[in-house]
């Protein structure tokens, strides 16, 4: 077969005589003859600290590609922190995806391996990879080691948010609260809880962008290594096979991802980030399919911040494939993986070892745990809550609305001792949807009122059109669309109003009639606070992002453009 980066180093000119001379360097002619050119895509930076150890593991992927006769070729690319950017990190998952998109394309490149850990990193690699379709596959940098405070499990971000609310309550010193921090991130890794970087991880795994039995291995873990070396020859493999992203990845393979997105308890991010993915492979998925697929579910991975337990317990009790051994009936069984095999021919001899951490299928921790999509005239294009992560009683209810026009009007009132709010209370924060704010922020899990802290209520149902931090919990009713800055309904509700929150049958409704809702206007305190950039990326985003029920991709971003070389550069 003819090598992509043959179109570069292939020729006897002075344009083939420029791509081979300046990329020499020491290498032997035969580097540029025949042997597959292997990029790795490396998200490693200091200011994700998630991922910071990357470069190390890019030195195993390397390995790998020389011993298999490639050529390995590090490729850093845009890294997004999610603990540090501000306003949000997913306000630029999108141009991370476009810009590693665009490199990989326009470089001479025949197939990549793809380094993320950080929540966003991974779903923008695989929607680059979609993209350009040449082959690819996933390594995922792997969970930090598990936290202890107090002689008890600290898991990270899930800790923040408890610990905090325990401060806010008076229940713990600002001083513990401090010290817990070097307890808490204790290694090299991403977040050790089912947050969004674990989930991403896993599901990407059932997904078939990795090598089976590799996610959810510890950062720390020499084992990680040794998965990215023979990772690193897989992916010469890939190139000689010609096997692409839309060679295998079929509506199956996110069947695949849904079941096993239900079955850990993972995060709510891993909807929108799913839906761009298959986006970018013209792969019709829709948020109607989390609901039909993973609803009947059961969760049987006990794990922070649904259950007790971290991604380490997770990975020496078994890991993912004894979790999706326990749901086999459930997976689509032709959906392939990375490997040309089928995912669940790689169950074959999956067992648990700790029942406690991976339950078995006959005594779930939930029956049905999927993510529940909510429709009704609050969210006419659909919302979702994690029921794994709520309260049970909180599941069905009827509560007054106490509306924040924005974050900053929430933060000003929440800890007013004065502030008009009971346990029933329904709490309404807005405008921060992917235009709004603009990217969608990790706020809808919001800080409950110290008054009622100070009362032991730990949970409220709180309704946002912005996302949940995989780390958190609670019963939130997050990703409403339209937002309120694209005009969703959740722009005229009004504190007092009655909110009706029914999850078994699928509903979320203001009590107001048509008419009503139609005759309001939206406040001024609102629209006043939505995003309205002048310049950049961000103007871009905002003009062009699309709603979170399709996976907030920009709207000339969907689909793909192939790995066709560009136009000669000299």
């Amino acid at each position: 077969m003819e090598l992509r980066s043959s179109q570069w180093y292939g020729g006897e000119d002075r344009n083939g005589y420029i791509h081979r001379a300046w990329m020499r360097r020491g290498v032997p002619n035969d580097a540029f003859r025949g042997r597959p050119q292997i990029a790795i895509a490396n998200t490693a930076s200091d200011l994700t600290p998630c991922n910071a150890h990357l470069t190390g593991v890019a030195q195993f992927v390397k390995n790998g590609v020389l011993e298999a006769g490639g050529v390995p070729l590090e490729l850093p690319v845009t890294s997004l922190g999610e603990t540090n950017v501000r306003p949000t990190a997913m306000l630029w998952r999108n141009m991370a995806a476009m810009s590693i998109e665009e490199m990989l394309r326009a470089n001479p490149v025949d197939g990549v391996v793809l380094l993320g850990g950080c929540d966003k990193t991974i779903p923008s690699l695989l929607m680059a990879a979609a993209s350009v379709d040449i082959p690819a596959v996933v390594i995922p940098g792997g969970p930090m080691l598990n936290g202890t405070f107090r002689g008890e499990r600290l898991g990270c971000g899930t800790g923040v948010w408890k610990l905090s609310e325990e401060v806010r309550a008076g229940a713990l010193s600002q001083e513990d609260f401090t010290r817990s921090e070097s307890a808490m991130i204790r290694s090299a890794g991403h977040c050790n809880t089912m947050g969004t970087a674990s989930t991403m991880a896993l599901v990407a795994e059932a997904l078939g962008t990795i090598v089976p039995g590799i996610a959810g291995t510890p950062a720390a873990d020499a084992r990680l290594n040794e998965a990215a070396q023979l990772t690193g020859r897989l992916a010469v493999d890939l190139v000689r096979e010609g096997r692409t992203p839309s060679s295998f990845l079929t509506k199956g393979s996110f069947h695949n991802a849904i079941v096993a997105l239900a079955a850990i308890g993972g995060s709510t991010n891993a909807v929108v980030h799913l839906l761009a993915i298959a986006g970018r492979l013209g792969i019709e998925l829709s948020v109607e399919d989390f609901d039909r697929i993973g609803a009947r579910v059961p969760l049987l991975v006990d794990l922070q911040p649904a259950g007790r337990h971290l991604m380490e317990d997770l990975f020496r009790a078994g890991g993912l494939l004894a979790v999706l051994r326990e749901v086999q009936d459930l997976l689509d069984p032709e959906a392939l993986t990375i490997t040309g095999r089928p995912l669940v021919e790689h169950l074959e001899g999956a067992e648990i070892w700790d029942p406690e951490v991976i339950t078995p299928r006959s005594a779930p921790l939930q029956e049905d745990a999927g993510i529940a999509l909510l429709r009704g005239n609050l969210a006419p294009d659909g919302a979702i809550i994690k029921p794994a992560a709520a309260s049970p009683e909180l599941l069905q209810h009827r509560g007054r609305a106490l509306v924040f026009d924005s974050i900053e009007d929430f933060h000003a009132r929440i800890d007013d001792p004065d502030l008009e709010v009971d346990a029933s209370t329904v709490m309404i924060l807005r405008g921060c949807g992917p235009k709004g704010y603009p990217g969608m922020p990790e706020v809808s899990n919001m800080p409950l009122p110290p008054k009622l802290l100070e009362k032991g209520v730990r949970d409220m149902v709180r309704i946002c059109d912005g996302r949940m931090s995989g780390t958190a919990y609670g019963t939130v009713v997050l990703h409403v669309a339209p937002e309120a800055a694209a005009g969703g309904p959740l722009g005229l509700v009004r504190t007092g109003d009655w909110i009706v929150l029914d999850v078994p049958a699928r509903r979320l409704d203001v009590e107001l009639s048509a008419e009503e809702l139609a005759a309001r206007v939206p406040s001024e305190a609102m629209t006043s606070a939505f995003a309205s950039p002048e310049r950049g990326w961000e103007r871009l985003y905002v003009d062009h992002v699309l709603q979170a029920d399709t996976g907030a991709d920009l709207d000339f971003l969907v689909g793909s453009s192939g790995s066709d070389v560009p136009r000669e550069s000299h």
